[in-house]
């Protein structure tokens, strides 16, 4: 008969080795209310930049009261009152690829990469009197290695880009992370979404035209795939799939919340 005791060693190693997982699961678990807080905290910092509100001296929770939050429905353009969804607990994502709250799309509309989209969004408003000054649209696409999670702000022409923020991907630093840079972001402000037959018309990078200037944002060093990324993601999301309907709606009632 083996001698028990040779074994001794390796039961401990198996004991240290189980109650440190459960410590770090123990953790994990315990922390997750505090990192989606943080999370939660990052996008509307990254709103407010998008906006062009944020304030280093004062607190996030503080600048996020003067923005609205609002559902919209993406196919009419219209608002969708919180009895039938409420911005509160709403999850976009999970939405795109539920069949009820979403559809897939087919490979021609998918020159995003994003697989499904959602009936719904979250839109963020600024206003004067019932009437909407800018809005803060979400956005996400595929770039090269990542999908990129971001934020556009669109003055209340509903065309003019007032500022641009990226908070999540996954691409190559120094290359395409350079998304991130406040110079670069800086390019857009100013930048017209639509031409004068409401058509998307903004360019990303390389130039696919004679595209003018107030239509053409450029691209960054090294990183063509990226930004390649970043344009179908415009084209995507103020097209008729996306924000197009509701900008258009938006913009011919004067800006006025109709409900």
């Amino acid at each position: 008969m083996a001698d028990i005791t040779a074994y001794k060693p390796y039961y401990s190693v198996l004991i240290l080795a189980f109650f440190c997982s459960l410590l770090v699961g123990s953790a994990a678990v315990g922390l997750r209310p505090l990192q989606e807080k943080n999370q939660q905290q990052d996008r509307k910092k990254n709103i407010l930049i998008a906006a062009g509100l944020y304030d280093s001296t004062r607190t996030v929770a503080d600048l996020f009261g003067n923005i609205e939050t609002r559902i919209v429905d993406l196919k009419s353009g219209t608002f969708v009152s919180v009895d039938t969804v409420s911005p509160e607990g709403f999850d976009q994502l999970k939405a795109a690829l539920s069949e009820e709250l979403g559809r897939p799309l087919t490979k021609a509309e998918d020159i995003a990469g994003i697989r499904g989209i959602e009936r719904y969004s979250r839109v963020y408003l600024v206003t004067d009197n019932d009437t909407v000054r800018r809005v803060i649209l979400p956005i996400r696409g595929k770039g090269l290695w990542s999908t990129l999670y971001g934020y556009i702000a669109i003055e209340g022409d509903m065309s003019t880009v007032s500022g641009i923020s990226f908070y999540e991907h996954g691409e190559t630093p120094g290359l395409g992370g350079e998304i991130e840079n406040r110079r670069w972001q800086s390019g857009w402000q100013g930048k017209k979404i639509y031409n004068q037959s409401n058509e998307e018309a903004l360019v990303v990078g390389q130039k696919k035209g004679q595209e003018e200037a107030i239509h053409h944002v450029d691209g960054l060093s090294g990183a063509t795939l990226t930004i390649q990324g970043v344009d179908d993601i415009i084209t995507f999301w103020f097209g008729e799939h996306g924000f197009k309907p509701f900008l258009t709606r938006l913009r011919e009632n004067g800006g006025r919340i109709d409900g």
